[in-house]
């Protein structure tokens, strides 16, 4: 069976590494081919990735604000490569692979992994993704708590699945001591205790909170440093911020690293702040590698974290509860371990991408199953998006600074209606074994 993922990468982050993990440990029988808009040349960093796993990636060569052209890019490598399935990442996927996908008979899955909401822009590209979301095949929430929001946004329940993302824990099975001595560097004196923290430096994410948090940590205790990775328009905000706190000297930002995994092992902890999520990959990423965590109660977060057993969780927005269980949590080594091993024994058990790969594969195969001379009800034209819904979507998301994840587009990024007019098509796709 020939899987085609559809996306708009930007950079290497979080979306990217659960595509590659999947295509990884899909089984014998599966094959992935990886097709993405350029995104200004940026998308190589990704597809080079793919490419060095042995994973067939391509640039298209259609981008917005060429809609009709990027549609029958994408139709056409569907039927080049005889795709059984296309799994599109992101709204600009979203929008251009489903039609595309029509064209080559072809089933689309769609996977929503959350909403950030980070801008005006962005929220309107958003509104029109959940417009699209209800004429996929089906459609993916990355957590319980995401198809969720899915049905709310108007997809028919019988449409949505949940397939967590996942984790790959022998990515932390040896630690670098030096990188705990690169985290001990980013500070003026030394340190006992290390929080990190790591995401786009963005409002939703709620770095200003941790930074009210950290204020009140470090009052009561000194010794403990706060270490933030990422980048983000709220960046320098956040730096004014940390200097009126007079926490210079303990509350660092280190910016966008490639090498995030070599540190968050030396973490004593990971702070989780932010206001809306899907199922952050930052919070697998830490429980693999024995960090507890404390996080705040939204989207899939709370099916990961369980209060009291391997983090805790607090309301967001309420800097003083996280600092109180960010400073229960740093007062007792024995808590730490105790909280790292039950983490790290949860995604074992839990998010493994093999158990991830095994749920996408029941999904494709029950696709496949019904493909054959299925009829659908489905919107198909070469009208731009704009000329319908509004200038917004004409917009190119590498000319706005954010890609089709809904993130800042650039390699410092860090990690309507209810009815269309519409054509009966016939879904004509084969499955092969």
């Amino acid at each position: 069976m020939k899987i085609v993922h559809l996306t708009a990468s930007a950079f290497h982050g979080g979306p990217e590494r659960q595509m590659l993990g999947l295509a990884r440990h899909m089984p014998r029988g599966y094959e992935t081919l990886f097709l993405s808009f350029s995104e200004g040349g940026r998308c190589q960093a990704f597809l080079s990735a793919a490419r060095r796993v042995g994973v067939e990636a391509v640039e298209l060569e259609h981008d917005t604000p060429r809609f009709g052209s990027a549609k029958r890019d994408i139709a056409e490598h569907l039927r080049r490569a005889e795709a059984d399935v296309l799994l599109c990442h992101g709204y600009k996927a979203d929008l251009l692979g489903r039609p595309a996908a029509r064209r080559a008979g072809v089933p689309v899955v769609a996977v929503s992994r959350g909403w950030t909401g980070e801008c005006f822009r962005v929220r309107l590209y958003e509104r029109i993704d959940r417009l699209f979301l209800r004429w996929m095949d089906r459609v993916v929430g990355v957590s319980s708590a995401q198809a969720e929001r899915v049905r709310r946004a108007g997809v028919r329940a019988d449409k949505v699945r949940v397939i967590h993302n996942a984790v790959d824990p022998e990515r932390f099975a040896e630690r670098d001591p030096r990188y705990r001595t690169k985290l001990m560097k980013s500070f003026r004196s030394p340190k006992s205790r290390i929080i990190g923290a790591a995401g786009r430096l963005s409002p939703e994410k709620g770095f200003s909170v941790l930074v009210r948090a950290a204020e009140q940590v470090v009052r009561q205790d000194p010794s403990v440093g706060f270490v933030l990775f990422g980048e983000g328009t709220a960046r320098a905000a956040l730096l004014e911020q940390i200097r009126a706190a007079g926490l210079t000297g303990s509350f660092v930002i280190v910016g966008f690293r490639n090498d995030l995994d070599r540190f968050i092992p030396w973490f004593d902890a990971l702070a989780l702040p932010s206001f809306t999520e899907g199922l952050p990959n930052v919070v697998l990423e830490a429980c693999a590698a024995n960090v507890p965590v404390v996080g705040t109660a939204v989207g899939g977060t709370p099916e990961v974290i369980e209060d009291g057993m391997n983090g805790f969780l607090v309301p967001p927005g309420d800097a003083d509860a996280l600092a109180k269980r960010l400073l229960d949590l740093v007062a007792s080594k024995e808590r730490m371990r105790d909280m790292g091993l039950a983490g790290r024994q949860k995604v074992v058990d839990q998010f493994a991408f093999t158990t991830q790969a095994d749920r996408y594969c029941e999904l494709f195969d029950e696709l496949c199953r019904g493909a054959s001379g299925r009829t659908i009800d489905e919107p198909d034209t070469d009208d731009e998006p704009a000329a319908e819904y509004g200038d917004p979507v004409g917009a190119a998301p590498s000319r706005i600074g954010v890609d089709g994840e809904g993130r800042e587009a650039g390699p410092d990024a860090g990690h309507a209606a209810n009815t269309a007019p519409t054509d009966e098509v016939t879904m004509g796709a084969q499955c092969r074994s």
